[in-house]
């Protein structure tokens, strides 16, 4: 057969362009990437929007004038990419990376911003109201220290106190400045007493005053002054909040835990994924050096699609873009295997390739549409860095749809209508004694495999019965150890306090005792990480003095997390309702496409793996916080996978049956399809656990938890897809045939027309 360079050169084209565009725009993408607070450093906090006055009541245009009032503030800080969200029951998202110095911050943002001149009895003289809006502004005076000037409304009133209060006896001719006077609590007279006074000044007034300017100065000398000036002008200029904000849910991030944890968990990623690039090209040859073009384009342009959203990039959405190279993997593993399985029976290349391509093409979008659900739900009941996780997640559900669907297709047709590699077997990772000839008229199902003397039906009931007793000890050991819920379900506040290395629990303990904070509970976390818990909401000013005080001593600042109960209780609520919600939207698709005694077992085994992790983590006393959630959701899209798959061949296998009429030949159906799928589902766990276990060892510790839950999700999915959701679908069966007569129709000419019917 006469060779076609053309369509090789077409191919290598085709890859020469791709990598060239990623190498010279690689460094501007990454570049681009908008990094979390995890991965920068930073803070976030959610308010909740009270009324100032008992009896007020809050409506959206008070929130909508909030935010934006934040948002001004926001400005002065000078950060890159803030992000301000309402979201649902009158609550406000502040998400700030990057900023320098966290405490300024959370102040500039809380602070009621309400001016006050009172005189020395507290009695107001003057209010925000008389100030002209955005008239204040940061001066200096004739000494060339730093001052605030205002501009009154109204000269008049302004000469009338002023008169007023310069007809008092000496020492109670003042004027005093307050910024957010707290009435029955500030008083004039106790904080004169104190070296630091809350009140921003207090002028004598000798005579009366005739203008609209006023100069606030006193108490902002040097360099701290010059910023306190600064941020007092904005916080006037920016307005007063119209309500109290209060402080449900809070996490801060140390700039360099940030930067080593980006560090250690792309690190890590980069490892598995190299390693998972070798399996390919080691165990397919030639198609697996296209599924490692492919994957490196899907990384690309995930990282592109990234960008164009304005997404946030955090420790679990890194997790998600490898992860998802597992997903790419599978749809390229998913045709190579099948192509492997044609080549055997003794097709040419071009047949071989043509059957596979069209039999495997529903495989993968059914596998990756069930992963789609998971995801959607997560995306939809998420929070903060789940919900980056959900983003990442499905983009990568996209993308790696694009590239190991389309390009891989592209790519392997180019080669296989060039000719080059006909009669070359070895090249796609099948020896030529393993070949048939075609005129033997072998079907797939009459090959060979590795598994062939596995009876998978036999044992059917050992392995329910030893699922049973995993399910009813994990019961009991969650009935009498619990589980290790962390802040995210129970509230309160977490620190992960970094040390040298040398620091021992009993160190950090003295230390937070000294700063009047003593933890509930201090443990070790890795090498140099110990983690304080706290069943309360630590203060603003608390937080501040344990950032301070750690970053001086080892130069990390802690990562601190405050959750109220509110939030607590509304994260466990989510995570429930997003468990029943993919679970209904899995078992309906699969309905759909195959039937309900599929459905049904798949969604029992995929509640079979999350009490698994759920288990594991009680009897290894593992926090369970709120990363868990979206690795449960991860792994009941994992495992879907592998359950779709194999329903698939079913269906396949049912079409050259059409009729069953015994146990016997519901057995052997389910036997064949695990047999000739074993090798996939395999292959394709392994991947993914190569770059999960590369995570759990060398990634962030922060995410340490969330890893090992993936990896023990996998491992128990691919064990249910196996021995629990398609053993159930055969009892279903088996009790249907009994029930029918003893036949059942499970393919029909109306199904040869509609893929979507299966008896």
């Amino acid at each position: 057969m006469k060779k076609k360079s053309s369509k090789l050169i077409i191919a290598l084209m085709i890859v020469v362009v791709l990598f060239t565009t990623i190498a010279l725009t690689l460094k501007d993408v990454l570049n681009n990437v908008n990094l979390g607070l995890d991965l920068q450093g930073g803070f976030e906090v959610l308010y909740q929007v009270e009324p100032l006055e008992e009896g007020d009541t809050i409506d959206d245009s008070a929130v909508r004038s909030t935010a934006s009032t934040l948002d001004s503030r926001v400005n002065v800080l000078g950060v890159s990419e803030p992000n301000i969200q309402i979201e649902d029951n009158n609550r406000i998202r502040v998400q700030l990376a990057g900023v320098d110095d966290q405490q300024e911050a959370r102040e500039l943002l809380s602070t009621q911003a309400e001016l006050t001149i009172r005189d020395v009895d507290d009695n107001v003289l003057l209010s925000g109201k008389d100030l002209v809006q955005g008239g204040a502004s940061q001066d200096y005076d004739e000494m060339n220290n730093a001052m605030v000037s205002l501009e009154l409304r109204d000269s008049n009133k302004f000469k009338e106190v002023t008169e007023e209060i310069s007809q008092r006896p000496p020492g109670e001719n003042l004027m005093v400045i307050w910024m957010d006077f707290t009435e029955g609590e500030d008083s004039f007279l106790e904080e004169v007493q104190k070296e630091d006074p809350k009140f921003i000044s207090a002028p004598t007034v000798s005579q009366p005053i005739n203008s609209t300017d006023v100069m606030i100065s006193g108490g902002f000398e040097g360099q701290e002054g010059v910023e306190r000036a600064q941020n007092i002008s904005s916080l006037l200029n920016s307005g007063s909040l119209p309500v109290k904000l209060d402080e449900v849910y809070s996490t801060s991030v140390g700039a360099q835990f940030g930067e080593q944890a980006l560090d250690e968990t792309v690190t890590a990623g980069l490892i598995g994924v190299g390693l998972v690039f070798l399996f390919m090209l080691v165990f397919y040859r030639l198609p697996g050096l296209v599924a490692v073009i492919t994957l490196t384009v899907y990384i690309y342009l995930t990282l592109v699609g990234f960008n164009a959203i304005s997404g946030m990039l955090t420790l679990p959405g890194i997790a998600a873009l490898i992860l998802g190279v597992g997903m790419a993997v599978d749809a390229n593993i998913i045709l190579y295997e099948r192509l492997k399985d044609e080549l055997r029976i003794g097709r040419s290349l071009k047949q071989a390739y043509k059957r596979a391509a069209a039999s495997s093409l529903w495989t993968i979008v059914d596998a990756n549409l069930t992963t789609l659900i998971a995801a959607i739900v997560l995306f939809i009941f998420g929070t903060s860095s789940v919900k980056g996780f959900a983003t990442m997640l499905l983009l990568s559900i996209l993308m790696s749809f694009v590239t190991a669907v389309f390009l891989t297709r592209v790519i392997m047709s180019l080669i296989v209508q060039s000719n080059y590699a006909n009669g070359k077997t070895g090249w796609f990772g099948v020896s030529r004694k393993h070949v048939h000839n075609i005129s033997e008229g072998k079907d797939i199902e009459d090959l060979t495999s590795p598994w062939d003397r596995f009876d998978f039906v036999k044992h059917a009931n050992k392995f329910f019965a030893l699922s049973g007793i995993i399910v009813a000890l994990g019961i009991v050991i969650l009935f009498i150890f619990r589980l290790n819920l962390g802040i995210d379900f129970t509230s309160g506040t977490r620190a992960d306090i970094t040390t040298d290395g040398n620091a021992t629990v009993e160190q950090v303990e003295d230390e937070l005792t000294s700063l009047g904070i003593p933890p509930e509970n201090l443990t070790m976390s890795g090498e140099d990480t110990i983690v304080a818990r706290y069943g309360v909401d630590l203060t603003q000013e608390e937080v501040t003095a344990m950032q301070n005080e750690f970053n001086d001593m080892y130069g990390h600042e802690p990562m601190i997390s405050t959750v109220s109960p509110v939030i607590g209780q509304e994260l466990v609520q989510n995570a429930v309702i997003a468990l029943i919600i993919a679970s209904l939207g899995i078992i309906i698709y699969a309905s759909l496409r195959f039937e309900w005694r599929m459905a049904v077992p798949a969604v029992l085994a995929l509640l079979h793996d999350v009490f698994i992790i759920i288990a594991v983590f009680s009897i290894l006393r593992i926090e369970v916080d709120i990363t868990i959630i979206a690795a449960v959701l991860t792994v009941v899209g994992y495992s879907i996978n592998d359950t779709i798959v194999t329903m698939d061949r079913i269906r396949e296998n049912n079409r050259k049956i059409k009729v069953i009429r015994s146990e016997e030949e519901i057995n052997t159906i389910i036997n064949r399809s695990l047999r000739q799928t074993a090798t996939r589902s395999i292959n394709t766990i392994l991947t993914v656990l190569i770059v999960v276990v590369f995570l759990v060892l060398f990634g962030a510790s922060s995410i340490f938890n969330f890893s090992l839950a993936l990896l023990i999700g996998l491992v128990s999915g691919v064990y249910s897809s196996f021995f629990i959701a398609i053993q159930l679908w055969g009892v279903l069966k088996r009790r249907q045939l009994r029930k029918s007569g003893g036949e059942i129709v499970v393919y029909t000419e109306k199904a040869k027309n509609d893929d979507k019917v299966v008896v």
